[in-house]
């Protein structure tokens, strides 16, 4: 994820104003839809905030993926796409409904995934529902460069896993943007934390945390076992909750050379679960063949998948998904 700050000046609020139109980002897939590339657009100026909708002043904006496979089959593919979705910025205007937010609040939120504006522009309009305020002492490229993460973070162990106090987790791939912040989050809960290093320099990163993990395991050389090590952690008894980074499905045949150094097999992740353990996956395509359902009914494990869209769909949507 790469972020940067724009419009860092207060003062360019009026003038921001009085402008007929501004710049935004997007992207234009090819004919072809082999290439990407990226272009600014004049855009007219926001129609006056209302109802719900509060003006926003960027003030950083986190450059994630561009998931167009979704967008795809959320028949939601146009000539050019809106760059940036996490945002982080100053009120300048709300709608006569809008009641979390006045002038002048600091706030951070995801655009919609059928948002019109881009975050990489100066001034956007958004929906009061996709705002939170952004805390004092956290700054405008800290608060967008995490906030997607933070939410995968909090929906995976909060709202599908359902953390508490005590419990085990397995956080896959521990020093990446969304392992560490899960990895915090699970502390801050009281629970016990074990987690993965894809290279020496992971291990590293994720040693030096405090509180300590309780186990790291090496898994860049290829031979450390996931399993065995979570089971010997835990006194043979399994993890409570797994947050993967993906998941090896198939044989070694199957499968390519990286993905078999670094991903637990899924029979991996379902030995390694404890009785009544939750097994929340980012692998959408995840294939359980019914000795794997069997094994979890006789477990009363549960499978969540973790939608990094889930939250930023509106109803509509959702339906469509659905």
């Amino acid at each position: 994820m790469f972020y940067g700050q724009i419009c860092p000046l207060d003062k360019q609020r009026k003038t921001l104003e009085r402008r007929g139109t501004m710049k935004g980002l997007y992207f234009q897939k090819s004919s072809t839809n082999e290439e990407i590339t990226f272009v600014f657009q004049e855009r007219e100026n926001l129609p006056v905030t209302e109802d719900n909708y509060v003006k926003l002043q960027v003030k950083a904006c986190a450059l994630s993926q561009i998931n167009t496979k979704l967008l795809a089959e959320m028949k939601m593919e146009k000539e050019f796409f809106p760059v940036g979705r996490e945002i982080a910025g100053i009120v300048l205007d709300v709608g006569n409904k809008v009641s979390f937010f006045q002038p002048d609040d600091e706030v951070v939120g995801i655009l919609p995934l059928d948002s019109e504006d881009p975050g990489l522009c100066e001034v956007v309009r958004v929906h009061e529902h996709y705002l939170v305020h952004k805390p004092e002492k956290v700054t405008w490229t800290e608060a967008a460069g995490t906030i997607r993460d933070g939410v995968r973070a909090y929906t995976a162990l909060h709202y599908l896993s359902h953390l508490s106090s005590g419990k085990s987790v397995l956080i896959m791939d521990g020093a990446s943007a969304l392992g560490m912040i899960a990895i915090q989050l699970a502390h801050h809960r009281g629970a016990k934390v074990i987690s993965t290093a894809g290279s020496l320099e992971d291990k590293q990163c994720l040693e030096r945390l405090r509180p300590s993990l309780a186990r790291v395991i090496d898994v860049s050389n290829g031979k450390a076992h996931v399993a065995e090590s979570c089971l010997e952690e835990t006194g043979g008894l399994g993890v409570d909750i797994v947050l993967d980074a993906g998941v090896r499905l198939y044989s070694k045949d199957d499968e390519p050379a990286v993905k078999l150094q670094l991903l637990p097999h899924k029979h991996d992740i379902i030995t390694l679960l404890g009785v009544g353990g939750h097994w929340v996956t980012t692998e959408e395509n995840l294939q359980l063949d019914p000795p794997d359902s069997h094994c979890l009914f006789l477990k009363g494990a549960t499978v969540a998948f973790l939608n990094d869209e889930v939250w930023n769909l509106s109803n509509v949507q959702q339906g469509k998904y659905l």
